[in-house]
């Protein structure tokens, strides 16, 4: 198939926003760096689009293996629902690389990219939302991958916390 000039999109589809963060220094910082990614590939020209899909593509398989193991280590429950949107994400890269490259098709992949986007938002606002409230609540270490507490206890704690205060800074203890 020849390749058919594309157009690069006029903006990124996801720009980087205070609601997307998680109070999480390591998952927000990655996810910063996921943001700009498909921002730089959704804006990239013809010629530098693959380069800048192999590596979003690379950035994601990293990123994903990254909390895949934070899952694990930690007890996390929902962690297949979490994990098997992952695998579709990691076999939509790979298949889109495949077709850019194999087939030249380029405005597929510039017409997956925004929906990309559109996914990442919702993910990371719901399940790695709850990722990072588990991981707190297990006192969950991402350097040394150890927990200060199991999951039972850090959901005893938060249960004990709820009842024993008001919520506020003033009389929480």
């Amino acid at each position: 198939m020849n390749p058919v000039a594309t157009e690069p999109a006029a903006a990124v589809s996801l720009p980087w926003s205070p609601e997307l963060a998680l109070q999480h220094a390591e998952l927000d910082a990655t996810h910063q760096e996921f943001i700009a990614l498909l921002g730089q590939t959704e804006l990239a020209p013809d010629d530098g689009l693959m380069e800048r899909l192999q590596a979003l593509f690379e950035h994601t398989v990293e990123h994903f293996a990254m909390e895949d193991s934070w899952m694990q280590a930690s007890a996390f429950a929902p962690v297949n629902c979490h994990g098997m949107q992952h695998r579709v994400v990691i076999q939509t890269l790979e298949e889109l690389l495949r077709r850019g490259r194999e087939d030249g098709d380029l405005a597929l992949v510039r017409e997956i990219l925004p929906e990309l986007g559109k996914w990442f938002a919702q993910h990371a606002q719901t399940m790695d939302a709850a990722l990072a409230w588990h991981l707190d609540q297990v006192g969950f270490d991402p350097a040394t991958g150890q927990m200060q507490r199991t999951a039972q206890q850090g959901q005893e704690d938060q249960s004990l916390k709820a009842t024993s205060s008001c919520g506020s800074a003033s009389c929480s203890s």
